[in-house]
């Protein structure tokens, strides 16, 4: 290896270290076998890969046993955000709520229901109709898996499956801020 690579490297991973970055490493769940009930298949799909490949957790099936029950249900929605002179829709906000609840095998509730609540803003035109709607499927994609990762990072807060009535985790209920529009 030469001397100028060498100090490249060197240098790389020192600034790597001055700025705080650090990898997202293990999870330590407080269950050891996690049951997922509704939801898309896509994203629990995502779900599974997020836990099973960062923690020594697995997901099983209802009927397996497990030590915690993840309750989910999501929503999307569309709403008109921005009109043109003519009345003609402009840019639409597309909204995905992601409620969850978890559940101890014993019926122990370990976090409230609760909402993952995101948007993104988006441009329209009839004359771009086709490539408008599959520019909304990857954005509501996008927010699925943001929601994924945003769950998996809540589920870690959960420290045992029979709390003290002292630990028992809040529920939460944010609403993500619209992004400023384009000028």
């Amino acid at each position: 290896m030469s001397r100028r690579s060498f100090l490249a490297l060197a240098g790389g991973a020192l600034a790597l270290s001055a700025c705080g970055f650090q990898l997202r490493g293990q999870q330590d769940y407080a269950f050891k076998r996690l049951a997922v009930t509704g939801g898309a298949p896509p994203m629990v799909a995502r779900l599974e890969r997020v836990v099973q490949g960062g923690s020594d957790t697995v997901i099983v099936k209802p009927a397996e046993s497990p030590e915690a029950i993840l309750s989910l249900s999501e929503g999307r929605a569309q709403r008109t955000l921005s009109l043109n002179s003519q009345g003609v829709v402009q840019e639409y906000e597309l909204v995905y709520n992601l409620t969850y609840s978890l559940r101890g095998a014993d019926g122990t509730l370990l976090i409230p229901p609760s909402v993952i609540a995101l948007n993104r803003a988006m441009t329209y035109s009839n004359q771009f109709a086709l490539a408008k709607q599959q520019e909304a499927d990857l954005l509501y994609r996008d927010m699925q898996y943001d929601a994924v990762d945003q769950l998996t990072r809540r589920l870690a807060v959960v420290r045992s499956l029979h709390p003290a009535p002292g630990e028992q985790t809040p529920g939460i209920a944010p609403r993500a801020p619209l992004p400023t529009p384009p000028l």
